[in-house]
């Protein structure tokens, strides 16, 4: 009977090792995982909320300017709003295929 304890002790000691072992594995490669995946994403041209909120701004600022120099071209140029809104360009011709 004590031969048997001692090899199910020697073999829960050689389980838990090897799980032990996994398990800084695990760790390590979590680790290298998520170092590799912050030198990726630093690589990368991202900008913040506050550069992309900025930029979102001006650009709507650009789009009411255009609407204001679109109305004054308008009024200059002696037509009504509705009519330059009415002119559409004529689509081109598709090329002939060879």
């Amino acid at each position: 009977m004590q031969s048997e304890n001692r090899f199910f002790d020697d073999l829960s000691k050689i389980i838990n090792g090897a799980a032990g072992t996994v398990a800084g594995m695990t760790r390590e490669f979590e680790s290298n995982a998520k170092e590799r995946a912050k030198e990726w994403i630093g690589g990368l041209d991202f900008v913040s909320r506050e550069e992309f909120e900025t930029v979102k701004a001006m650009a709507a600022q650009a789009r009411e300017q255009v609407v204001a120099l679109e109305a004054r071209l308008a009024a200059l140029e002696g037509t009504a709003p509705d009519a330059a809104a009415k002119v559409k360009p004529k689509p081109k011709a598709p090329k002939a295929q060879n």
